[in-house]
């Protein structure tokens, strides 16, 4: 059970496309989200920014795309370096994953 006020209304699969460097949330064959990132060395990703189509926002669409990237990403033993002011304020209200955030290079 998560402790978010808008859990997303529909289920969407998240596949990381490590060519383009973009986190994507899938419903069927669309796109609707996207979670774009650079690589930083063997160890870091850089959390660039989060968008989501109109027509999915304010359905927790976000919330659940950057939870499951920053579970990837603790599942790789990798750390973040975040630019992207909402997986900022997602930390911010989740301090479990705090760890994530690279202490060199927050």
């Amino acid at each position: 059970m998560t402790d978010d006020i808008h859990a997303p209304a529909f289920d969407f699969d998240v596949v990381n496309d490590e060519a383009a460097g973009i986190y994507e949330a899938v419903t069927g064959d669309t796109g609707i989200a996207g979670l774009t990132y650079n690589v930083a060395g063997a160890d870091r990703l850089v959390l660039l920014a989060t968008s989501v189509s109109p027509e999915f926002r304010q359905q927790g669409v976000a919330t659940e795309l950057i939870r499951r990237v920053l579970d990837d990403v603790r599942a790789q033993g990798k750390t973040v370096t975040i630019m992207c002011p909402i997986v900022r304020r997602f930390i911010e209200r989740h301090p479990g994953y705090a760890d994530l955030i690279d202490p060199k290079h927050p």
